[in-house]
Formats: structure tokens, C-alpha cells, sequence
């Protein structure tokens, strides 16, 4: 589950629902500063659990490198809401929305794609289902070719059984909460008036049970798709922490290879390089869309 570092936004970052053919999305759009040439837009699609605010310290330093982000917070995630029916989270419906959004945003020219974790295999299958008209680039961070590793479907299994069985939210947080402590070997927290740590609470509760069972259910049984995605004719990144549990980098090398795609490692990161290491991330975004 990323964690943003902080929650205060930039200056020139508006928070606001994005219109679309497909319904209202909230999102973070933020716009290089006075004085700065726009080099492109970058549509970024957070991951399992996750929301706009996990790209929200990307947002300055890539700002300054001259481009407009557009963080989205997906259907069933955080403040976008959405129905409690499974059909509407399966992965084509989530990737229609991606293509309606990248419409929605789309100005003066094709837009920088980034799907990270679960996000990737949502943009994907934007790809695969929409083609490569229309996007200048696709970056997955910190996603992988197919199911995530062994020991992580197990937990993410856990997740999903609870949830499909009939948990509420609250108590499946605190679960949640009370199996990282034991995994971390520390005494029970009390209860935290942080900012970031409410902001969690608060956006678990937001996530709709139905978008988080079925986008869980990908995680574990997603095919490898990477040959077909590599037939889309599109410059390609891949970016990860040098450590992850999800997918090990082992794993994101030979998908880098398989795409002939760029390859960028953020020493010091783990499974979300946008919240731990973001100056360094921001910069290796910046140097591949520059490129593009």
C-alpha cells in the first residue's frame, strides 16, 4: 500500500473532477510553472489500494521539467466512487476508462502514459485494447508480465476472501494494521493523529469492496501478455525500486528485455519508487519523456 511522503499540493495543481465519456474521475492535474514550455502531458494511474495522491511528490519536480501530470484517482478508488457490482471493475472496463480520461486530458498532443503495480496491467490492457493512437509513451513502474510472486497472492488472497466475504471495511483495516505490526515485530500502534496516517484510514474506507476484489483477483491470476504488448509501437519504460515484493526486479529486467523498452532502477526504493525516492523518479521520467 503506497504511502504519499506528504499531502500538501503544489501551487499550480488544481483538484477537480475530470469530465469524461465514461463518467467523472477526480484527479491532480498540475501544470508547469509560469514561464516554463509544456513538453507533454502524462496521465498517471495509481496502482492496487492505491490513488491519486501516490504521485503527488512527482508532481512538482516534473512540473518543473515542463510537464502537465494528471494523476487520477480510478473508478472504485479513493473519490471517484462507483457501483457496488463486480462487472463494472473488470480490467477492460477499467482500461476504457483510461482511454476516456487520456481524451479528456489530450490538448496539444499524444499523452505520456504510467500505470504503477496494478495500474500497469490496467494500462496494458489500454493499450492492447485501444491501440497506440494517441499515446507519445508507456511507462509501467513497479508492474510486472503477469501474477504477482507466489507469497504476495497468498496475502492479497487473504484480502480478497475477506472482502468477498462480507468484512466491512473498518474491520479489514484493522486486520490490516494488526498483521503489519506483526510482521514488523513492533508493539501495537496507538491510535495516530498524523495527517498522512488518517489520510490512509480514510482512503481505504473510501475504495468501493467490489473494485478492490476484482482488481485483486488480476494481481493473481493475470496471463503474460508482454509479447503482445511489445507488437504496440510505442517507446516503452520500465522503472522499479531496486527491491520489490510484488514483482522482482529479476522480473522487470527480462520484461524490459522482452519489450525492448528502457529500463530505469531507483536505488533505494521498493515497490513504489513515486513515494520514496520522487526526486530521483521525477527525474528519470522527465529524461525518458524528453526522449520520446
Amino acid at each position: 500500500m503506497s504511502r504519499p511522503p506528504f499531502l500538501t499540493l503544489p501551487d499550480q495543481t488544481r483538484a477537480y473532477r475530470l469530465q469524461t465519456a465514461r463518467g467523472a474521475f477526480a484527479v491532480l492535474d498540475t501544470t508547469p510553472p509560469a514561464g516554463t514550455a509544456t513538453r507533454g502531458t502524462a496521465l498517471l494511474i495509481p496502482g492496487f489500494t492505491g490513488s491519486k495522491e501516490d504521485f503527488i511528490a512527482l508532481l512538482e519536480p516534473l512540473a518543473a521539467a515542463g510537464f502537465r501530470t494528471v494523476a487520477v484517482d480510478g473508478r472504485g478508488q479513493h473519490e471517484t466512487g462507483g457501483p457496488r457490482d463486480e462487472a463494472v471493475y473488470a480490467q477492460a472496463e477499467l482500461a476504457a476508462d483510461v482511454i476516456a480520461q487520456a481524451h479528456a486530458v489530450r490538448d496539444a498532443g499524444p499523452v505520456h502514459l504510467l500505470g504503477h503495480s496494478m495500474g500497469g496491467l490496467v494500462v496494458r490492457r489500454a493499450l492492447l485494447d485501444g491501440g497506440a493512437d494517441g499515446w507519445a509513451s508507456l511507462t509501467v513502474m513497479s508492474s510486472g508480465p503477469a501474477a504477482i510472486e507466489a507469497e504476495q497472492q497468498s496475502r492479497t488472497q487473504l484480502l480478497i476472501d475477506a472482502l468477498a466475504g462480507g468484512l466491512d471495511m473498518e474491520t479489514v483495516w484493522q486486520a490490516m494494521r494488526a498483521m503489519d505490526v506483526e510482521d514488523a515485530g513492533a508493539p501495537a500502534p496507538e491510535a495516530s493523529t498524523d495527517a498522512v496516517d488518517e489520510f490512509m484510514h480514510r482512503r481505504w474506507l473510501g475504495n468501493v469492496p467490489e473494485q478492490l476484489v476484482v482488481t485483486g483477483r488480476q494481481l493473481v491470476s493475470e496471463p503474460d501478455r508482454v509479447a503482445e504488448l511489445a507488437a504496440v509501437p510505442l517507446p516503452k519504460l520500465v522503472i522499479s525500486g531496486a527491491v520489490d515484493h510484488a514483482w522482482p526486479p529479476a522480473w522487470l529486467d527480462d520484461m524490459a528485455k522482452r519489450l525492448d523498452a528502457s529500463r530505469a532502477v531507483i536505488e533505494g526504493a521498493e515497490h513504489s519508487p513515486n513515494t520514496e525516492r520522487p526526486e530521483a523518479t521525477a527525474q528519470a521520467l522527465s529524461a525518458f519523456w524528453g526522449q520520446c
